[in-house]
């Protein structure tokens, strides 16, 4: 099977340039067939303050009212997306900027009320791999915005890892995905204040215990949730990485 690389790279690298150059530079030189899945939760909730919308996150997932929804949509589908896809052109990448919704290959349902309300939240219920394998066999690079839709009409705010997750489990039916969870840290660390102290290894048996100690927390939950689906639904591998290095960061596993 060929080897596809599937990046995911997370909001504080997307708006630090330095980080971001180096990212990109990094992932373009991945050899064969590759697509970036973005996050951008920074920049919108920059511009949710700017416009006077409050910003609520629990658990590292973001409460998406209306208003919410109307932003991340500019600012995930629009701006960091088209802005990504600028700059893999002026590395020669042939990328194309896309979301759930286009050409319906990320389908959702919208998250069911629970202890929280998350609003207009999809959890991803199907990913057309097909239509994305045709994409990468033609020799595009897509990079998808977390956007997906419900089939109805109505537009999603989606959790960039789980969307990455996802459609690297599809399209693992196609190809050996590695999956790379890219964001400002060198990977999961022991002590979230000591970069030194990378996890290499980490297990599924491990989470639970790292996760009551708060080694696990905020961003990094769905992060690590994230993988091990991947995994589960036959991924090959997982890294969760820095955007600074590929080859390193801590591998999730089983």
């Amino acid at each position: 099977m060929e080897t596809l690389h599937v990046v995911k790279v997370g909001g504080a690298v997307v708006e630090d340039a330095q980080k971001l150059e180096r990212l990109l530079q990094s992932f373009a030189a991945l050899p064969g067939r590759k697509l970036l899945v973005h996050g951008g939760g920074r920049a919108a909730t920059a511009l949710s303050a700017r416009l006077g919308i409050e910003t609520r996150m629990v658990g590292g997932r973001r409460i998406t009212d209306a208003a919410t929804l109307e932003t991340v949509v500019m600012v995930y589908g629009g701006l960091v997306n088209k802005s990504l896809v600028a700059r893999l052109q002026a590395l020669g990448i042939p990328a194309a900027g896309l979301c759930g919704a286009d050409f319906d290959c990320v389908r959702s349902v919208k998250r069911p009320v629970g202890e929280v309300d998350y609003g207009f939240v999809g959890d991803i219920v199907s990913v057309d791999a097909g239509a994305l394998s045709r994409l990468l066999e033609a020799g595009t690079v897509p990079v998808i915005a977390p956007i997906t839709h419900d089939g109805a009409g109505q537009l999603l705010n989606t959790n960039a890892d789980a969307m990455a997750s996802a459609v690297a489990a599809a399209l693992s039916k196609y190809y050996a995905v590695s999956l790379k969870l890219c964001f400002e840290k060198p990977g999961v660390l022991a002590d979230p204040a000591d970069d030194g102290s990378v996890i290499p290894v980490l297990a599924a048996a491990d989470i639970p215990a790292l996760t009551a100690s708060g080694t696990l927390s905020g961003g990094m939950l769905p992060k690590v949730e994230g993988a091990l689906k991947a995994l589960e639904q036959g991924v090959g591998e997982v890294v969760i990485t820095s955007y600074n290095a590929l080859a390193g960061g801590t591998r999730v596993c089983l």
